[in-house]
C-alpha cells in the first residue's frame, strides 16, 4: 500500500497543489514501483490543508480536482488492477460546516441534536481531541472545530448514506467507481475519553460497518487506532475492523534494537485474531521522516524498507519514503497548536533532480519558516530522478524487496515466527504458509555478523542477498554483512 499525502504528490494542472489526475500520471511511477494499493488523506472540503476538520464531507476539496476526475482515478486503478482506500473522519467539524452554522444558538434547530454543546443555549460547542476549541491554519487561518455527536440516530445514518455513497457513486451495481475501503481516522470506543459519547464500537462504529460489507462484502476498513501505544487488538475484536496500524512494531524498528523489535513482533502478530491484519510502516503523515530519525544512514534505512516491507502483516510505503525523504518536527515548532508543525513531514515530493521542476505540489511556499528550511533541495541524491538508475540506490532496494515478496508469495501471506540467534544485532524470523517457509535474516549494525541457525531441513536456498556460510549439520551459518539482508527458501 502506498499513502499518499495528495496535496504533496504530483501537480497536473501549474497551481503547485499536488491533485487526482496527477495521482492518475504517476500510476506507472507507482506500478513500477511495485505498489498495488493506494491509501489517500482525505478528500473532502475543509478550510485547513490536510482535509481533516471538514466543512463539508459531500464535496471534494476543488484545488485536487472535480467529482469527474476523481472518477476517472479510481477507474484507471481499477483497470490496472489496483486498489483505492479513503481516510473518513467524520468526528469533527469545522464552523463552516452547515451543521454548526445551523445549530449555534438555536436549540430549536432539526440539526440541534447533531452537534456536542456544553450548554442549553447552543452557544459553547464542545472541544475535540486534547480539549481544542480551534486551531490556527498555516496560512493565518484560524477556525473553531467541534464534535459531532456520533449516538445520533440521524447522524448514524447520515454517515452510512455517505460512507455508502463512495462505494458505488452511480449506485448500479458495479463497483468499478468505487473505493476498496476506508481509513477511520482517530477511531475510539468513548471518543476523546470524555465519557460522552461511549461504547462507539458497539453503537456506531459496527452498524456502519456491518452497513457497509452488506453492500459490498469485499471492501477492507481499517482502524487508526488513537493511542499510538496499543495494538489495537480490540478494535479487530470488537468493532468488526480489518486491519489496524503496527505502531508498536513502527516504534520500535526506529530505535533499531533487536530486543525490542521481536518483542513487539512477536506480541503483535501472536495477539492478531486469524483473519485479521496489521498495517505494518516505518513513516506516516503525523510523524518525522525516517531517514531524518536515522541520520540518513544509508545501511539503517535499508534496514527500515526491510523491516518493513518482509517482517509481515501489509506493508505501506508513505510517499517519499522510499527515496529518502527528509523531514522533522516537533509539537509547538511554529508556535503552538497550528496545523504547520506537520508540513517538514508532508513536504513536495522530489520527482526530479532540479527541485524546481514542473509538476512539484509547493502549496506551500513562502507561506512560514517551514518554506525557509524546507529539506527539498536540487542536487541531494533525494529524488527518483537521482535514483532510478542506480541499482544500490534506495529506491532499488525497496523495488528489489517489493519484486522478491511478489516472486515469493509467503512473504505476503506467510504466517511470522520468530527465530533467535546468538547476536545482539540479527534479526531472524520465518515466514510461514502451507508447505512454504522462509528465513529472514537483517542485520541491524553497521558491521559483518556471524550466526549459526539450527534448521529442521536441509537445502536452504539463498534467495535475496548474499552469505558468506554455509550449511552443515543440520546447521546453516550466516555470514551477513552490515546493514544487510538475506532471504532463504527452505526446503
Amino acid at each position: 500500500m502506498y499513502h499518499v499525502f495528495q496535496r504533496s504528490f504530483f501537480d497536473s494542472n501549474g497551481d503547485e497543489h499536488g491533485d487526482l489526475a496527477g495521482i492518475q500520471q504517476k500510476l506507472d511511477y507507482l506500478q513500477d514501483l511495485g505498489v498495488t494499493s493506494i491509501l489517500l488523506t482525505p478528500l473532502y472540503e475543509s478550510v485547513y490543508y490536510h482535509n481533516y476538520y471538514s466543512s463539508d464531507f459531500e464535496k471534494i476539496d476543488s484545488t485536487y480536482g472535480s467529482k469527474e476526475e476523481y472518477l476517472a482515478l479510481i477507474r484507471e486503478m481499477h483497470r490496472r488492477g489496483m486498489k483505492l482506500y479513503m481516510d473518513m473522519e467524520t468526528q469533527y467539524v469545522t464552523e463552516d460546516h452547515p451543521w454548526y452554522k445551523e445549530t449555534l444558538g438555536k436549540p430549536e434547530s432539526k440539526f440541534s441534536d447533531y452537534i456536542l454543546y456544553d450548554d442549553k443555549e447552543q452557544l459553547k460547542p464542545s472541544s475535540i481531541v486534547f480539549d481544542i476549541y480551534d486551531l490556527l491554519g498555516y496560512d493565518g487561518q484560524r477556525r473553531k472545530i467541534t464534535t459531532v455527536n456520533l449516538l445520533n440516530k440521524e447522524v448514524i445514518k447520515y454517515n452510512k448514506d455517505l460512507f455508502a455513497y463512495w462505494l458505488d457513486p452511480n449506485q448500479d451495481g458495479n463497483f468499478d467507481d468505487g473505493v476498496d475501503g476506508f481509513r477511520l481516522d482517530h477511531m475510539m470506543d468513548d471518543l476523546d475519553n470524555k465519557g460522552r459519547l461511549t461504547n462507539l464500537f458497539r453503537d456506531f462504529w459496527v452498524p456502519l460497518i456491518d452497513s457497509l460489507k452488506s453492500i459490498n462484502p469485499k471492501i477492507h476498513i481499517m482502524a487508526e487506532q488513537a493511542d499510538w501505544g496499543s495494538y489495537g487488538i480490540d478494535y479487530l475484536t470488537d468493532a468488526k475492523v480489518d486491519w489496524v496500524f503496527a505502531f508498536r512494531i513502527q516504534q520500535a524498528i526506529r530505535t533499531m534494537d533487536k530486543a525490542k523489535i521481536m518483542a513487539y513482533a512477536d506480541t503483535t502478530f501472536k495477539e492478531t485474531p486469524q483473519g485479521k491484519n496489521q498495517i505494518l510502516f516505518i513513516e506516516n503523515h503525523d510523524i518525522p521522516r525516517f531517514s531524518t530519525a536515522v541520520k540518513q544512514d544509508k545501511g539503517k534505512e535499508k534496514v527500515g524498507a526491510a523491516l518493513n516491507l518482509l517482517i509481515g502483516g501489509i506493508p505501506s510505503i508513505y510517499y517519499g519514503q522510499e527515496i529518502g525523504m527528509l523531514g522533522d518536527s516537533f509539537f509547538g515548532k511554529y508556535g503552538g497548536i497550528t496545523d504547520s508543525n506537520e508540513i517538514p513531514y508532508r513536504e513536495a515530493f522530489e520527482w526530479t533532480k532540479n527541485k524546481d521542476t514542473p509538476g512539484m505540489a509547493y502549496w506551500y511556499r513562502n507561506s512560514g519558516p517551514w518554506w525557509e528550511t524546507s529539506t527539498v533541495k536540487s542536487d541531494d541524491g533525494i529524488s527518483v530522478e537521482e535514483q532510478q538508475n542506480d541499482p544500490n540506490s534506495l529506491l532499488s532496494t525497496y523495488k528489489s524487496l517489493i519484486k522478491l515478496r511478489k516472486e515469493h508469495p509467503v512473504l505476503i501471506n506467510g504466517s511470522y515466527q520468530s527465530l533467535n540467534n546468538s547476536s545482539k544485532d540479527v534479526v531472524s524470523f520465518y515466514r510461514i504458509n502451507d508447505n512454504t517457509k522462509a528465513l529472514v535474516v537483517i542485520n541491524l549494525s553497521a558491521n559483518e555478523e556471524k550466526i549459526e541457525l539450527p534448521l529442521e531441513k536441509g537445502n536452504p536456498n539463498l534467495v535475496y542477498g548474499e552469505n558468506k556460510g554455509g550449511f552443515k549439520d543440520g546447521k546453516l551459518e550466516v555470514v551477513i554483512s552490515g546493514s544487510a539482508t538475506q532471504v532463504w527458501q527452505m526446503k
